[in-house]
């Protein structure tokens, strides 16, 4: 009789390298550690107030912690480069802005090496698409917006807007006002949104554009007030606020915020990504915590949000070129 050692030598001598099947135990189901999503800007503004509740939603959803990172700088471009060259497992993801889409062109224009480009990012879905909100400090004497242009016009230079850097999703909006009014204002770049608004609380600045969620809270306690937004219809957070469009000015903008993994990810784990950004979608305690801060969900899944990031890129660099080189 054979025994046991001996039938285990002849399979093992029998048998071809690399057509044995790799025991099931040896493949880890993803995710089995804690995921880190970078918000490419400091505490307090759009991305953060975005990436928290959905932070802590996908999460539950995938049974694994979710970390947010803050990485501020260069417009987001700081955080947007670093997780576009990061390890494609899905352990990395991005909470982004609009911003991602200019920062690219914006390089071309300033005739720089870019920090990421669009092919080196997978979008997952989008959250939120906020059109921006013209903001001024409570105490200013600007009541409506035409006070507001009537005195850019009648001082040009004078009348400071903040925004989270150049060609930033705080800055884009207000060079479409400028060309559309044919009007000036000094531009005073910060590192983020959060900073922006706390100049304008400060009175370093006189205005921002920037998405509710950022501003709310101020506008509520009665610190802000907004003059007008770039929205095409009515804004559920701000019902009293007329869009640009019924005061006759032609422009529109729409801040939105979406989930990218690097590129290489591979296809079975975003699509449990995918998976776990439609739960946060429909998670009740989610939708709670974005509506309390003025926002809500416009949610689109991966092929309809690719197309969307495809075509804001296309509309984006157009208007980075009549912008020009922003130093």
């Amino acid at each position: 009789m054979i025994d046991r050692r001996t039938v285990l030598q002849l399979l093992a001598s029998s048998a071809v390298p690399g057509l044995l099947p790799a025991p099931a135990w040896a493949q880890s189901e993803f995710p089995s550690r804690p995921l880190t999503m970078t918000v490419p800007f400091p505490p307090g503004g759009v991305a953060d107030t975005v990436g928290r509740p959905v932070a802590e939603a996908m999460g539950r959803a995938l049974k694994q912690s979710v970390i947010v990172e803050n990485k501020g700088g260069a417009g987001g471009g700081i955080g947007m480069g670093q997780v576009a060259k990061a390890k494609p497992d899905g352990y990395s993801m991005l909470m982004s802005l609009s911003s991602l889409v200019v920062l690219p062109e914006a390089d071309k224009v300033l005739r720089r090496t870019p920090m990421y480009t669009l092919d080196q990012l997978k979008p997952i879905a989008r959250f939120t698409a906020d059109p921006t909100v013209l903001i001024v400090r409570a105490d200013s004497p600007w009541k409506t917006y035409k006070d507001f242009i009537a005195a850019v016009k009648a001082r040009p230079g004078t009348v400071t807007f903040g925004s989270s850097g150049n060609y930033g999703t705080m800055h884009v909006p207000m060079e479409q006002l400028k060309a559309a009014t044919s009007s000036f204002m000094l531009h005073v770049p910060y590192t983020g949104a959060g900073p922006a608004v706390l100049a304008v609380l400060m009175g370093q600045v006189d205005a921002i554009s920037t998405g509710p969620s950022s501003v709310m809270q101020h506008i509520r306690a009665g610190t802000l007030r907004a003059l007008a937004h770039w929205g095409d219809t009515k804004l559920a957070a701000l019902p009293d606020v007329p869009s640009f469009k019924e005061l006759g000015v032609p422009i529109s903008y729409s801040q939105w915020s979406g989930l990218f993994v690097p590129a290489a990810t591979p296809e079975p784990v975003v699509a449990r990504l995918r998976q776990a950004a439609k739960f946060v979608a429909e998670d009740q305690r989610a939708i709670q915590s974005l509506a309390s801060a003025g926002s809500y969900f416009q949610y689109q899944d991966q092929p309809e949000f690719e197309r969307f990031v495809q075509a804001d890129a296309r509309n984006m660099a157009a208007l980075v070129q009549r912008i020009g080189r922003v130093e």
